[in-house]
C-alpha cells in the first residue's frame, strides 16, 4: 500500500471513528460541571441580605455580582476560543471548572466585598467560556445524529440548576450560613473536575481550524447565521422582558403573595426541566418546526396573561406553559448553531452565548421601563411583538436553510 493510500484510508477510519464513538459519559460529567456553574452563578439571588450584612454593602451592591458574571460571561464567550488557540479543548474545558472551583472558594472565603467580586469575575470567565465551547464539544463527543439529544442533556443541568439553585441557596443559608451553602457547592465541582478529567478524550484543535478574528465576521456574513443570530437575540430579549417582572406582576398586579407565589414560580420550575427533557423528540420533527412554534406560543401565552390577569388558575396554567417551552428553547437553538455551523461551531457558540447575554440585559431593561410607566400591560405586549419578530426571522432563517 502506497502511502497516500495509507493516508487516506486512516482519515476514513478517523472520520468513521468519529461518526460511531460516543463519549456518553463526557456529556454525563459536562452536564454535572453545567449544573454547578449555574447554581453558582444564580445562588446570590437569595443570599443577598446575609452576603450585605457580611460585607456591610448594600444589596443592590452584592446583586452587582451577578451582573458583572454576566458581563464577563459575554467578554470571555467572544475570546476564549481565540485566545486558546490550537490548546486541547479537553484541557480547555477542564480549567474552565478549575476556575469554577477556584471562585467557589474565593467567594466562600472572601473577606472582603472585592475578593468577593473578583470572584464573581472568575465565574463569569468559567460560564462564558464553558458555554461558548458546548455546541462544539457535543459535536465531537457524540455522532452528528445524536447532537441534539447531547445538547439536550446539556441543557438539562442547566434547567435543574434554574429550579433549585434560589431555593437550594435560602435553604442551605438558614442553616449553615451563605459562606456555607457556596463551600456546598465545591465537592461536586470537584467532582465534575475529575468526572471530565476521566471521560473526556483528547479534542485537539488542527491549524487551519483555528479560531480567528476573520473567521468570526466570516461566519456573520452568512445570511442564514445572521438571522440565525438575529433570531435567537429577539427570543430571549422577549423572554427576558417578561420573565424578570414576573414576581411583581404577581404580587402587586394580581396580589399573590407568600406560599401560593413560591408554588407558582416552582411550576414553573418544574416545567421548564420537564420541557428541556422532551425537547429532543420535538427536535426529531424539525428543527425550524421548534424555532417557530416556541416563540409563537409564548407571544400567545404573553397576551393571555393580560387578558386573563384575574384568573389564579388561568395564570398557574399560563405560566406553567410558558415555563415549560421558554426553558427548553437553548436546546432548539443550540441545535441550529451545530447544524448551521458545524465546521464554525467555537465561533458560533462564542457568538451564541454573547448574544443571548446582551439580549438578556437589553429584555430585562426594557421591561423594567415599561413596567415602571405602563404597567404589566406595556412590558407583557412588548415581550409579545418581540417574539413576533423572532418567529418572523426563524421563518425566513428554514427558507434559506431550504435553499441552503
Amino acid at each position: 500500500m502506497s502511502i497516500n493510500e495509507y493516508s487516506k484510508t486512516k482519515i476514513a477510519s478517523q472520520e468513521i471513528d468519529q461518526e460511531t464513538t460516543a463519549y456518553w459519559g463526557g456529556v454525563l460529567a459536562m452536564t454535572l460541571c453545567v449544573f454547578v456553574l449555574v447554581a453558582s452563578e444564580f445562588m446570590p439571588v437569595s443570599l443577598l441580605t446575609p452576603m450585605a450584612m457580611t460585607f456591610k454593602v448594600s444589596e443592590g451592591l452584592i446583586g452587582q455580582g451577578v451582573s458583572i458574571s454576566g458581563a464577563t460571561a459575554l467578554i470571555a464567550s467572544l475570546l476564549i476560543s481565540i485566545l486558546a488557540g490550537n490548546v486541547d479543548r479537553r484541557t480547555l474545558l477542564l480549567w474552565m471548572t478549575a476556575l469554577m472551583l477556584m471562585s467557589g472558594v474565593m467567594i466562600a472565603l472572601s473577606p472582603s466585598y472585592a475578593i468577593y467580586m473578583i470572584g464573581r469575575t472568575l465565574i463569569g470567565i468559567s460560564i462564558g467560556g464553558f458555554w461558548a465551547l458546548s455546541a462544539a464539544t457535543a459535536i465531537r463527543l457524540v455522532p452528528s445524529a445524536q447532537v441534539p439529544k447531547a445538547l439536550t442533556i446539556f441543557n438539562s443541568g442547566n434547567a435543574l440548576a434554574m429550579v433549585i439553585a434560589a431555593p437550594l441557596g435560602s435553604y442551605l443559608g438558614n442553616y449553615v450560613g451563605w459562606r456555607g451553602a457556596f463551600l456546598c457547592l465545591i465537592p461536586v465541582a470537584l467532582i465534575s473536575f475529575i468526572w471530565q478529567w476521566i471521560c473526556l478524550p483528547s479534542m485537539t484543535v488542527q491549524q487551519e481550524n483555528q479560531p480567528t478574528i476573520k473567521g468570526m465576521f466570516r461566519v456573520v456574513i452568512k445570511p442564514l447565521n445572521r438571522f440565525g443570530f438575529i433570531a435567537a437575540g429577539l427570543f430571549f430579549m422577549g423572554q427576558f422582558c417578561l420573565f424578570t417582572y414576573i414576581r411583581p406582576f404577581l404580587e402587586h398586579s394580581v396580589d399573590i403573595v407568600g406560599s401560593k407565589l413560591s408554588l407558582i414560580l416552582l411550576v414553573m420550575g418544574v416545567m421548564g426541566f420537564l420541557g428541556t427533557t422532551v425537547i429532543g423528540g420535538f427536535l426529531r420533527f424539525g428543527l425550524y418546526k421548534v424555532l417557530c412554534g416556541i416563540p409563537l406560543l409564548m407571544a400567545l401565552i404573553a397576551v393571555a396573561l393580560v387578558c386573563s390577569a384575574h384568573v389564579e388558575i388561568a395564570i398557574i396554567i399560563l405560566l406553567g406553559l410558558w415555563g415549560f417551552v421558554a426553558t427548553a428553547a437553548p436546546v432548539g437553538w443550540w441545535a441550529w448553531l451545530a447544524d448551521a455551523m458545524p465546521n464554525d461551531s467555537e465561533i458560533g457558540g462564542g457568538l451564541m452565548v454573547a448574544i443571548v447575554q446582551l439580549s438578556v440585559g437589553i429584555g430585562s431593561t426594557m421591561g423594567g421601563l415599561l413596567f415602571d410607566t405602563s404597567g404589566y400591560q406595556g412590558t407583557f405586549y412588548a415581550s409579545a411583538i418581540t417574539l413576533v419578530l423572532s418567529l418572523l426571522c426563524s421563518m425566513y432563517c428554514s427558507k434559506l436553510s431550504a435553499v441552503k
